[in-house]
């Protein structure tokens, strides 16, 4: 039996690559036992350049999701291959260490420093320069701010 579950991801955190590439994950975001079926993560590249990184529980959600799409709808199941030629299948190692492939390292413009974001049920990793280019230009009022929240009930 597992320990604790992941998937309550919050936080924002400034980690480096260390020499072989890996990263450590905040120890509030990783499984208790790496021998779990919680230490498995999906890395995909998202379309604004920075790695989305998704814990059992949402690559669940994501194969329903990915099994809806027909056989028949060639233009789905293309944009479905792509995505998942990047994608990687990752767990922490003892230490609470990933290893970016070189692949997402590149997309997302990873060298040495990577901001790790959470998103409640999933998290981000950015090159530190991304995410600054992203932090500048999103500025949402207050206004539209509580909007949002409203929405969705918050």
């Amino acid at each position: 039996m597992s320990g604790k579950k992941t998937g309550l991801f919050v936080g924002l955190f400034r980690h480096n690559l260390d020499d072989k590439g890996r990263l450590t994950i905040p120890s509030a975001w990783r499984p208790q036992e790496i021998n779990s079926e919680e230490n498995v993560f999906l890395a995909l590249p998202s379309l604004e350049g920075y790695i989305s990184i998704y814990p059992p529980k949402m690559i669940a959600q994501l194969e329903e999701r990915i099994s809806q799409i027909s056989l028949g709808d060639a233009e789905g199941q293309a944009a479905i291959e792509q995505l998942m030629s990047m994608a990687h299948s990752i767990s922490c190692d003892k230490q609470g260490r990933i290893n970016l492939n070189d692949e997402l390292a590149q997309h997302a413009g990873i060298e040495r420093g990577a901001v790790l974001l959470g998103k409640v049920s999933t998290f981000s990793i950015y090159s530190e320069s991304t995410y600054e280019a992203l932090r500048a230009q999103s500025t949402i009022s207050r206004e539209a701010q509580a909007e949002v929240f409203k929405r969705f009930g918050l």
